[in-house]
C-alpha cells in the first residue's frame, strides 16, 4: 500500500487542501484492480490535528521521509520564508526517494527547499514571473496546467491542483480509477499537463493619447486585414516609430500586439456567442477556421471548440 503524505503549513489555502484530501485521501479501491488505496495522512509542524481534517491521521514533519509521494498544499505567503523544519523535512523526504508534487503556490515553497532548482515547474499564472524571478534556477513554464518532472511534480492555479490529484492516481492506480473519480466529482476526464492554462486578459498598459486612439481604431476592425502601416498612419507615426512606441507603452511589438487582440476577441466570441468557428475566425480577422484553430491551439494548448466545451454560456445567437 504506498503511503501519501499531505502537508499542512500555517499558511496553506483551504480550496487546493480540500482536493487533495478528497481526491487522494478518501479510499476508493474499488475503483482499482489493487485492492487498496493510499495510506494517507497529513503532516503539520507538529503533528497537532487540522482543524480542517480533524478525523484524519495526523503526524509531525518528520514523518515526510517515510512517504511514497509528498503532497504540498498550496501557500497565501508567496515571500515569507517557509517553516525551516518543513524545509529540512522536504528535502530529507525528496532526498531519501519520495515523489514531490506541490499544489499551486506550493511550489514557491518547493523551489525554497531547493527541489526544483534546474527543473521544469509550473504555479498560478498571476505568479509565474516572481517564482521565476525569486527563484531563478527553476525552469518556470507558465502556460502549462500540470508539470511532472518524473520525481517532482508541480500544478497550475486553483482547479489545476485537481488535474494533477487525478494524474497521480492515474500513474499509481490506472486510467479506470481516475476517470471513475472524475465521474464522481461530475467533471470531464483528466486533461493533460501541457494544455494551456486559461489566463485572464491584463488591463491594458496605459498608452499615450495618440497612440491609444490607433489601438483603439484597430480593436474596432478586427475583422479587417489590418496592417501595421495603417496602425501607424492612426497614430500619425512611421512604421519603425509606431514599434518603438508600443515596446515601449504597451511592452509587444505591433504585429505581437495584434495577434494577442484577436486571440482575445476570439476567445470572448466562443465564450458568449453560438457563432460558428468559420463565422469568429472571420469576425477576429483570422480568415479561415483552419488558421484560426492553428493559432488558437498554439497559444492555449486546445482547440477553439474545446476551449467553447469549457466555458461557452449558450445565447441563441447564430
Amino acid at each position: 500500500m504506498p503511503t501519501l503524505a499531505l502537508v499542512l503549513h500555517g499558511d496553506s489555502m483551504l480550496y487546493e487542501t480540500a482536493i487533495a484530501a478528497e481526491v487522494l485521501g478518501v479510499d476508493r479501491a474499488e475503483l482499482t484492480a489493487h485492492e487498496h488505496w493510499y495510506d494517507f495522512f497529513i503532516c503539520t509542524p507538529r503533528g497537532d490535528p487540522s482543524p480542517w481534517l480533524p478525523h484524519v491521521d495526523t503526524r509531525p514533519y518528520a514523518a515526510l521521509t517515510g512517504a511514497d509521494t509528498v503532497v504540498v498544499s498550496s501557500t497565501s505567503e508567496l515571500l515569507r520564508p517557509p517553516d525551516t523544519e518543513l524545509i529540512a523535512a522536504l528535502r530529507r523526504a525528496y532526498e531519501n526517494g519520495s515523489r514531490v508534487a506541490a499544489l499551486c503556490t506550493g511550489a514557491f515553497i518547493l523551489a525554497a527547499a531547493g527541489i526544483l532548482d534546474g527543473r521544469p515547474a509550473t504555479t498560478h499564472w498571476m505568479h509565474a514571473e516572481l517564482l521565476s524571478s525569486e527563484y531563478p534556477r527553476v525552469r518556470v513554464l507558465p502556460d502549462v496546467l500540470y508539470v511532472d518532472d518524473g520525481a517532482v511534480l508541480t500544478s497550475a492555479g486553483k482547479t489545476a491542483a485537481l488535474d494533477l490529484c487525478l494524474h497521480l492516481l492515474h500513474l499509481d492506480f490506472g486510467a479506470s480509477a481516475a476517470n471513475g473519480i472524475a465521474r464522481r466529482l461530475v467533471m470531464p476526464s483528466r486533461r493533460e499537463g501541457g494544455q494551456g492554462q486559461f489566463i485572464a486578459p491584463p488591463p491594458s498598459p496605459t498608452a499615450g493619447a495618440q497612440l491609444k486612439h490607433a489601438l483603439e481604431w484597430a480593436r474596432s476592425n478586427l475583422d479587417a486585414q489590418i496592417t501595421v502601416q495603417q496602425i501607424a498612419r492612426q497614430a500619425a507615426l512611421s512604421p519603425r516609430q509606431l514599434a518603438r512606441r508600443m515596446i515601449a507603452e504597451v511592452g509587444m511589438r505591433p504585429l505581437d500586439w495584434l495577434q494577442r487582440e484577436r486571440l482575445w476577441r476570439a476567445q470572448e466570441l466562443l465564450e458568449s456567442t453560438d457563432f460558428s468557428v468559420e463565422h469568429i475566425a472571420a469576425l477576429c480577422g483570422m480568415g479561415t477556421a483552419t488558421t484560426l484553430r492553428r493559432h488558437f491551439s498554439r497559444a492555449l494548448g486546445v482547440t477553439p471548440t474545446s476551449y467553447r466545451g469549457t466555458f461557452h454560456m449558450s445565447t441563441g445567437q447564430h
